[in-house]
């Protein structure tokens, strides 16, 4: 039986999973401390037992959507390296794949909150604008050599941009505008 030290991780870690989704699914207005309780098996009550506050669960939400992405685009440039494709056109390719347009809840926390985060108190903007940069920092070690560091922060723009502005499209006018992004920066910088 697990100690009560790690039941309260276990149940931390399962209350900052679905705020994960659904600052994603939602946006930071759009989560609710009781639905998120609900949502993990727990009532609205053992909040305080876990966060000082409702920006420090979206502080920490926003750090773990940020990391499990990172994780999961990792994990890609890995294996296309296995598979003799470069980093660079791996990372478009998953970052701007098809399968984004409907899975905001799993996707990138930049794509689906970037014009929130100036309107969020500072401990949240501040977990946000880190996972900016560290999208902009796996974006340049993925650029091919000779490409210029400061590029990271364009290429790093256009994915977040073409991904939200895909998701307005929606179906196969979104779909189409993410295969000529993608088209165009590994064109542009993936050589």
């Amino acid at each position: 039986m697990p100690s009560p030290t790690s039941r309260k991780e276990l149940t931390h870690d399962r209350i900052l999973d679905v705020a994960a989704r659904a600052i994603r699914r939602g946006g930071y207005d759009g989560v609710g401390l009781a639905t998120i309780m609900k949502e993990a098996g727990l009532t609205h009550g053992g909040f305080y037992a876990h966060f000082a506050s409702r920006d420090a669960l979206l502080a920490e939400a926003t750090q773990r959507a940020g990391r499990d992405t990172g994780a999961v685009l990792v994990e890609r440039l890995r294996q296309a390296q296995t598979l003799g494709v470069s980093p660079f056109s791996a990372l478009v390719n998953a970052y701007l794949a098809d399968a984004q347009l409907e899975n905001a809840e799993c996707g990138c926390v930049v794509a689906a909150l970037a014009s929130e985060i100036p309107r969020q108190a500072e401990e949240v903007a501040n977990a946000a604008r880190a996972r900016v940069l560290g999208m902009v920092e796996l974006v340049r070690r993925a650029l091919p050599a000779g490409n210029e560091p400061a590029q990271a922060q364009v290429v790093a723009a256009t994915l977040v941009g073409a991904l939200q502005l895909a998701r307005t499209l929606q179906g196969k006018a979104g779909k189409a505008w993410l295969a000529n992004v993608r088209a165009s920066l590994i064109q542009q910088y993936g050589a």
